[in-house]
């Protein structure tokens, strides 16, 4: 999927204070009870729930081509390096471009920019499918196709994240970043099950096919939606300036560099895993490609299911524990989750580590967003928070290019437990040498609400 569930709305001036009644110029339906589904509360934004419910389709047909571009890749070459070149090649772009595409967010109409990449992706996707039904499905030229829809994401990226604030009032920020984080991790429960089901019963195009098709249910929600104009689109500054000030102002918020720095090191030693999931159902199974495919599926519904109940639990928590708390807890957590993970013996053992993986994995990608979204000046949202996207589009591919070939030559579970080592040495080293990271990551912003006011 490249555009997920926002989109704009308000006039300037109000951007960094959307009420509780009224966002983006949308009805709010009847209020959550104070203490319940807290979690669900920004559903009650019309324009929100539409482009998430558009989104839950695409994402959807998203993870049925990764499965099956991770199982196609894996069956054919028996090579981890080969699992984490594709990988790469969806998510560099977002390291090279998503600058670019943070500067157009503050400038350009953003319903226009969604759509059109919507169906960029969406003929991509088609033409993967094409070319596997002709036989012509190298690991090259799968991974330079993979590597064309990443650059479109990249793209659409930060026009996609610029636009949360405009749909839910602030005390509702985490709430909402949760709420994509499990519209992403439900579209990876059931997309890898459906890729399973449709490769076995019909092959390989066919689930590339389904993709393609899935990217039009963003483009419908998007027509049904009215999007006013990003903030800075009256600059008359050019855009090398434009990217200038939104590195500066990410330079001069504590919040936003610490997190970025945080995401980076994430995505060097703890984000591979997920590129390495073909790669543990080949080790755990043995088998053939179908075969491949369906541990891979099963794997990857094992972390989204995950991701969905910790997404959905991130909101309550916060409001009893605070923010903070549970970020710098998950960050504490991941290490030993994933180093339990890598050295899983048997699939049966394999899918419950991932589960709990993917709950602590989305927990820390869930606070470390809602930190740059509240600290992101408004005018310069789009440039700072693309600065995010850099920061884990340029680590992840990295961190995976990396991992792929010591698999091959250490094995699988030895590379995933020296990588949550090293990423629990760093943690420590912070902790003691920085202390003020964590701090700065655990503080509350003037304009957020206090947790024991989140939930009333």
């Amino acid at each position: 999927m490249v555009a997920r569930s926002e989109s704009s709305g308000q006039g300037a001036g109000d951007r960094d204070r959307p009420s509780a009644e009224s966002v983006a110029g949308q009805a709010v339906v009847s209020p959550v009870p104070a203490r319940g589904l807290s979690s669900l509360r920004p559903f009650h934004y019309r324009n929100y729930f539409l482009l998430w419910a558009g989104g839950m389709v695409s994402v959807i047909g998203s993870w049925m081509q990764t499965v099956a571009v991770g199982a196609l890749i894996v069956a054919h070459t028996g090579k981890a390096t080969w699992a984490v070149v594709v990988a790469a090649g969806g998510f560099l772009p977002i390291g090279l471009l998503s600058p670019v595409g943070g500067a157009l967010a503050d400038r350009i109409p953003r319903r226009a920019a969604l759509v059109m990449g919507n169906l960029l992706a969406g003929a991509v996707a088609l033409a993967i499918a094409l070319l596997v039904a002709a036989g012509r499905d190298s690991p090259e030229l799968l991974t330079l196709l993979v590597t064309a829809q990443g650059a479109v994401s990249a793209m659409v990226g930060p026009f996609q994240q610029a636009i949360l604030p405009d749909l839910v009032p602030q005390k509702e920020f985490l709430a909402a970043v949760s709420l994509n984080s499990a519209q992403f991790n439900l579209g990876r429960v059931i997309g890898p099950a459906l890729a399973g089901v449709t490769i076995a019963s019909f092959g390989y195009p066919v689930a590339f096919v389904a993709n393609a098709a899935s990217f039009l249910a963003v483009v419908v929600a998007l027509f049904f939606i009215r999007l006013a104009s990003p903030p800075g689109r009256a600059e008359q500054t050019g855009l090398l300036t434009s990217l200038r000030l939104g590195a500066r102002a990410t330079r001069a918020e504590p919040g936003c560099r610490a997190a970025i720095g945080t995401i980076a090191l994430v995505g060097l030693s703890a984000s591979p895993f997920i590129a390495l999931v073909p790669v543990m159902a080949h080790r755990l199974t043995h088998a053939g490609a179908r075969g491949i495919a369906s541990a891979t599926g099963l794997l990857t519904t094992a972390q989204g299911i995950g991701a969905v109940v910790g997404a959905l639990a991130i909101a309550p928590l916060a409001a009893r524990f605070g923010r903070g708390r549970i970020l710098i807890g998950s960050l504490a957590v991941l290490p030993p989750v994933l180093i339990l993970y890598g050295f899983a013996p048997s699939l049966a053992f394999a899918l419950p580590a991932l589960f709990v993986v993917g709950l602590v994995y989305i927990s820390v990608l869930s606070g470390l967003s809602t930190v740059v979204q509240l600290r992101a000046p408004a005018e310069l949202r789009g440039r700072v928070l693309s600065l995010y996207l850099v920061a884990l589009g340029v680590s992840y591919p990295i961190g995976s290019l990396v991992q792929g070939p010591v698999a091959d030559s250490l094995g699988l579970a030895w590379t995933t437990a020296v990588a949550g080592c090293l990423l629990a040495i760093a943690l420590v080293l912070i902790r003691v040498l920085r202390p003020g990271v964590f701090r700065t990551l655990a503080a509350r912003t003037s304009r957020e609400v206090p947790p024991t006011s989140a939930s009333s």
